[in-house]
């Protein structure tokens, strides 16, 4: 894959609105992801097992460029070991973004703390209803992508957790 059909990956990207868009070609796999500060893309090598469906909603997910706080491109052992530890944890619903119980009071979690499955870690208010989210997997908070009281649509990413 040369500059010119990623320019090209990017501009529809771009002229579609997409999200997040993925696509293995020769042994790399790009992916270009859109969050609040603009456009993130990870160039990664392919895997060597064959390529397998997508995972259902709330499965583990690949984030190397959360994990290290922004852009980046990741290569090598390190990538794959951080691709296959980190899951992501998006919203079920459209709302608004809590991380405590009211204001003033502790977050329900920070990033370096531990989870426990069926953990509280964020509430989501949706038409004046209060949903807690809750943890479906065991480890360590690695990164929250939401700020407190921002609105968030369905299946954008709250947080990362390194599973155990």
């Amino acid at each position: 894959m040369d500059l010119n059909q990623i320019k090209q990956i990017l501009e529809i990207v771009r002229e579609h609105e997409l999200s997040e868009f993925e696509i293995e070609h020769e042994g790399l796999r790009l992916k270009v992801r859109k969050d609040t500060n603009g456009y993130s893309a990870v160039a990664l090598p392919a895997p060597a097992m064959p390529p397998m469906i997508a995972p259902a909603a709330g499965a583990t997910l690949a984030a190397p460029a959360a994990a290290a706080g922004g852009p980046a491109s990741a290569t090598g052992p390190e990538a794959a070991e951080a691709e296959i530890e980190l899951a992501v944890v998006k919203s079920p619903i459209v709302g608004t973004f809590y991380r405590s119980s009211e204001p003033g009071s502790a977050s329900f979690v920070d990033i370096g703390s531990t989870v426990k499955k069926g953990e509280v870690l964020c509430i989501i208010e949706a038409m004046k209803l209060m949903n807690e989210i809750d943890s479906e997997y065991d480890g360590e908070i690695v990164n929250i992508y939401v700020e407190n009281g921002q609105p968030v649509q369905y299946g954008e990413r709250l947080f990362a957790i390194r599973t155990k």
